[in-house]
Formats: C-alpha cells, sequence, structure tokens
C-alpha cells in the first residue's frame, strides 16, 4: 500500500509530490512565481525570488527539506482573486442547475459575503493550482462555499457565521492535493475500492494541518475541515468522531459534502434529502431543511421501474442486512482479537442504524404504496446499497492489521454487505 501523508508525519517541510505536480501543470497555463527566495534547511539557495516555477524546480526539491515550506514560498500572479471568486459564485448562481436551486433566493447575501472572504496567499496558490490542473476540484471548492452559505443563511446564521461557513466549505477539500489524484472524491467517491478509500481518508486532516500551520484562518475552519466526513454516529473518517465531538460547523460541512456527493454523481435532490436521513443519528438534520424544502419544491423524481419491483429488491437488502448482521454476531463470539471485536462491533452498530432507518421510512409496506412512491424507493435502493459498502470501509478502517485468522472473518463478514 502507498504511503499516505498523514502517515508521514505530514508537517511541510518537504514539498509534497502530488501538490507540487499540480502546481507545476498549473504553470504551464499560469504565471506562479516565487514570492522569496527559496532555501533548503542548510541555507543552500534553490530558487530566487520572483524566478518562475519550472521543472527544474522539481528536480532541486527532490528530497531536499526547506526552510519554509514552499506553499508560503509562492504566488500565482494571474490565479485566482477575491473578485474571480465572486464571478465564479454568481455563475454557480445564475446556471440552470439543480444546486442553483438552493441559492437563487440567498444570492446577494452570499456575493455581499464572498466579496469580504480573506483569500491567504496560500489558499489562493492551491485554489489556481487546482483550478487549471484540476477545474472540477475547484469547481467543488466554490459549490462547497456557496452551499455552506445558503445553509446557514436558511438557519438563520448572522454575517460573521455565514463568512466562516464559506470560507470553510471553500478550503474544505485543499488535502485532496496532496493524494494522488485518482484517489479523489471527484471521480469515484461511491465506487472506490478500499486500498483507494484508505488513501483518501487521510485528506480532511492534511487539510487541517494545511489550515492551522500555513495560513492564519480561524482555528474553527481548521477544525471543520478536518471533520467534515465525520458522522455523529462514529461511522465517519478519519477519527470516527461522535456527537458533540464534532463542532457545528463541522456538522454543518458534513451536510454540505453529503449534498454535493450525492449531487456530483448525477443525483436529484429527492436523492441527496434520502441519502442525508438514510440513517438516524448520521447528520445533524437541523442543517438539512433547507435541501429537503427545496427537494419537495423540485419536479418529481421520476424511476424506470414499478414500486413492486423495486420493493421486492429491497426485501433482499433487508434479507441481506439481517443476515449480515447474524455473520457479525458470530464472529464477534469467536474472536478474542481486540482490532477485530472493534471493527465488528462498529459494523453491528451501523447495520442496526441502517436497518432502523429503512424499517422507519415506511416503504416496506407494499399496502401502503404507491406509483408516485417508486422514485423515493429507487432513491433508498440505491443509498442502502452504498451504505452497506460504507460499513465494510468503516469497519475494515477500525480493524487495522488483522492476524490471518482474524482478517478472513471480518473477510467473510464483509462478503455479506457487497450486494446489488
Amino acid at each position: 500500500m502507498q504511503s499516505s501523508p498523514a502517515r508521514e508525519g505530514l508537517n511541510f517541510s518537504s514539498a509534497n509530490p502530488h501538490a507540487l505536480a499540480t502546481i507545476l501543470q498549473a504553470s504551464e497555463t499560469r504565471s506562479i512565481i516565487a514570492s522569496r527566495d527559496i532555501f533548503d534547511i542548510t541555507g543552500t539557495k534553490l530558487w530566487a525570488r520572483e524566478q518562475p516555477v519550472s521543472q527544474a524546480l522539481q528536480r532541486k526539491l527532490l528530497d531536499r527539506q526547506l526552510r519554509h515550506p514552499l506553499e508560503s514560498c509562492l504566488y500565482a500572479e494571474d490565479g485566482v482573486t477575491g473578485r474571480s471568486l465572486v464571478f465564479a459564485l454568481e455563475s454557480l448562481i445564475a446556471a440552470d442547475s439543480t444546486i442553483s436551486l438552493l441559492l437563487k433566493r440567498y444570492a446577494d447575501k452570499l456575493v455581499h459575503a464572498a466579496n469580504h472572504l480573506p483569500l491567504h496567499s496560500v489558499v489562493q496558490l492551491l485554489l489556481t493550482a487546482g483550478q487549471a490542473a484540476r477545474p472540477e476540484s475547484f469547481d467543488h471548492a466554490v459549490q462547497a462555499m456557496a452551499l455552506n452559505g445558503a445553509l446557514s443563511i436558511a438557519r438563520g446564521g448572522d454575517t460573521g457565521h455565514l463568512r466562516l461557513a464559506m470560507l470553510a466549505g471553500l478550503v474544505h477539500d485543499l488535502g485532496e492535493m496532496y493524494i494522488a489524484p485518482e484517489f479523489g472524491e471527484a471521480d469515484a467517491h461511491r465506487t472506490l475500492d478500499f486500498q483507494s478509500y484508505q488513501q483518501l481518508v487521510v485528506h480532511p486532516h492534511v487539510g487541517r494541518l494545511l489550515i492551522e500551520q500555513l495560513t492564519n484562518y480561524p482555528p474553527e475552519v481548521a477544525r471543520a475541515v478536518a471533520e467534515h466526513h465525520e458522522r455523529l454516529d462514529g461511522s465517519g473518517f478519519p477519527h470516527c468522531l461522535q456527537r458533540e465531538q464534532i463542532s457545528p460547523l463541522g456538522r454543518l460541512l458534513a451536510v454540505t459534502d453529503g449534498t454535493l456527493a450525492v449531487l456530483r454523481s448525477g443525483g436529484q435532490l429527492g436523492r441527496a434529502s434520502v441519502a442525508l436521513r438514510a440513517v438516524p443519528g448520521e447528520f445533524d438534520l437541523s442543517w438539512v431543511g433547507l435541501v429537503a424544502y427545496t427537494a419537495q419544491k423540485q419536479s418529481p423524481m421520476e424511476a424506470v421501474e414499478s414500486p413492486e419491483q423495486i420493493q421486492q429488491r429491497l426485501g433482499g437488502l433487508d434479507r441481506a442486512m439481517q443476515a449480515a448482521q447474524e455473520r457479525v454476531d458470530t464472529a464477534l463470539a469467536a474472536t478474542a482479537c481486540q482490532g477485530l471485536k472493534d471493527a465488528l462491533g462498529l459494523a453491528r452498530h451501523l447495520l442496526v442504524r441502517l436497518r432502523t432507518g429503512w424499517n422507519a421510512s415506511g416503504l416496506w409496506s407494499a399496502a401502503s404504496l404507491g406509483a408516485d412512491d417508486a422514485p423515493e424507493l429507487e432513491a433508498v435502493e440505491q443509498e442502502l446499497e452504498f451504505r452497506l459498502r460504507s460499513i465494510e470501509r468503516a469497519a475494515r478502517l477500525r480493524a487495522g492489521d488483522l492476524p490471518p485468522e482474524d482478517a478472513e472473518r471480518l473477510n467473510a463478514v464483509c462478503e455479506g454487505l457487497r450486494v446489488g
């Protein structure tokens, strides 16, 4: 398995190869220069102030410890600015898109707040590099900035909270620049295999270190960045935090990122609303209101099959969940390995919560279903399948390295989670 920035104890004293590659790729179309002389830790000058970035810099930085983090030594002359950020936000709001439905009523407040966001030079550099080399990452940052702001306004947040929310949304995924692009969320958030997933899960932690060590942003922003994949029921990553361990801004950002994950994969707002409510106690529902309300006002979702066909498959999913829970209980009784016990305990907890959400939906009752229920049934089916894969990932992460016999027990349980 490849090493990750978090496992290596990232402290920005040397250039991260993935971030550097992105910056160098961006330098082919953008003017990125050294804002100060770049020295290694011994005092050897590697690059001169105002010298444009080129591939030669990569060779000079190879295996070098730096006096100052590379990110704080570079500047994008023609990069992202406050003005271009506002323009991107205005274009997003004006677009005929699903996310714009969530934003339009708050357009004036969002644009006004965006005009006052502080754009730190390190953030400006990384956003510029992302815009040029990984354009989907910049689009996602603007969407998260806007939606985080809209959710804040919808819940009555004041100007200070609105700006914090938008700033957190803008920078929440900068840590992805420090992992290989193929492990990022944009292309395969819901289909990554476990080995790739292990690379992805470090990016919230890397993002927090980046904000804490290289910018002067408020600590609430760094904390929210670290928490945007955490879930109130402990099923998130990277630290499996629960309830009060997650900050209010982190809870908001989790809802925003969860919503965008569905929309990015082509889902409608109704699908996003189902995803946010599928598992009781996973997301902070006080932030979900705008998504649910707008989904109700949107054109109804369409399904390609009848409620009876979908419900039949959902019955199979329910039986698969019950069988998986029985396998977990059997494996728990057969092992003395604490790592496996922890993993199986988490899997059982999440399975119970998932089945609770399914039962509470009322969609299992054939007598109460009509043709209009087919789209929601289809959305629930897709979400249940995704959640089962998520339980496997969470259990494997919690288990860590296991002895061969216990690893086989965990594999047997996880095979039961791969349905559909």
